[in-house]
């Protein structure tokens, strides 16, 4: 199975992230953040990804640290998981509605680390949950599985309903990536190598 188990421990947070590709028998989500857990948690459901996260960080300074040194072991956990990426299908996108918000995401797993997010998120928390850090973790994760992410509310006014809907279509594009597809030969790229 495509697994890996990150343990990550900085001055700020200390994590331990395992990530399943391929069985989603176990989702479990402890982040100390209400909101960050019900996210992760839509990511994993909707990408039918095995996750565990049990994150203790700095909370009392703010939930800035935590949510983005998630997104680094995630990150971190997906490029291990993936391997040497033989038989993939590298590129996945998503469109994903939410009531009146609709959110698209679409990822290649180039082996190139980059970041594009148009997201306009008016409310500035949710429970206990900075939604500027939205785009740190969307970052971290992007620059730390060294893909390429581009993620966009198209139109939207609940701002819960934004975050959910980028997170969900997270998990359905990366879903739509790393299948294994047993016509692909090898690594899916002209180059040889991603």
């Amino acid at each position: 199975m495509r697994q890996a188990t990150i343990k990550r421990d900085t001055n700020e947070t200390q994590i331990e992230l395992s990530l399943n590709l391929d069985n989603y028998d176990t989702i479990e989500i402890d982040t100390g953040i209400g909101f960050f857990n019900h996210m992760l948690d839509a990511f994993a459901r909707h990408g039918r990804f095995g996750l565990v996260v049990k994150a203790t960080g700095d909370l009392d300074v703010d939930p800035h640290h935590t949510t983005e040194d998630v997104g680094i072991a995630l990150g971190m956990a997906l490029k291990q998981a993936l391997g040497d990426k033989q038989g993939i299908e590298r590129f996945g996108s998503a469109l994903i509605p939410l009531d009146e918000t609709l959110s698209r995401v679409v990822v290649d797993l180039s082996g190139r680390s980059y970041l594009v997010f148009n997201a306009e998120l008016t409310s500035p928390r949710l429970g206990d949950y900075d939604t500027e850090v939205t785009e740190d973790f969307f970052q971290a994760f992007a620059f730390n599985a060294e893909l390429n992410l581009h993620a966009e509310v198209l139109y939207g006014r609940n701002t819960h309903h934004k975050v959910e809907t980028l997170f969900k279509a997270l998990g359905r594009a990366l879903r739509a990536a790393v299948t294994l597809n047993p016509e692909i030969k090898g690594v899916p790229s002209t180059k040889g190598v991603i």
